[in-house]
């Protein structure tokens, strides 16, 4: 049998089953559910809830790089291998129903750095060849 094992081959599915997992998380308001018949209402809602998602899922990315750029000026080496287990679908620290400070929206943020400190070439190596397109050293 050629290929990749059955468990790599439905590794995209787990990936979107937990992305449906965690939108549905974020939009908790009525369980999903979108109540208004209207279709240009029906969309709007579902714009919404997927900007609202991918902003937390940025705004997770955002807060692993920044710990993984403190472990690396502390000296410590990252290996992507172990970056690549880590998944943007955090909730532990969204609040849902707190209380948000609006007082802060007129501050500017620092500009983003998309720039890590860790070569990733030796997954990519990996995954062309996983899927047959590159070739083994």
């Amino acid at each position: 049998m050629s290929g990749p094992p059955r468990a790599a081959a439905g590794e995209p599915r787990a990936w979107v089953e937990s992305f449906n997992r965690f939108s549905r998380w974020i939009g908790f308001g009525n369980r999903g559910v979108i109540a208004d018949n209207d279709p240009i209402e029906q969309e709007k809602a579902m714009k919404f809830d997927a900007l609202l998602t991918n902003a937390v899922i940025f705004h997770n990315a955002l807060g692993i790089a920044e710990i993984v750029r403190q472990l690396l000026e502390e000296g410590w080496e990252i290996d992507p291998e172990d970056l690549a287990h880590i998944s943007p679908y955090l909730t532990e620290h969204i609040n849902r129903f707190g209380e948000y400070r609006t007082h802060e929206l007129d501050i500017q943020p620092e500009a983003y750095d998309p720039k890590l400190d860790v070569d990733f070439t030796l997954l990519r190596e990996q995954d062309l060849i996983a899927a047959g397109l590159g070739q083994a050293a």
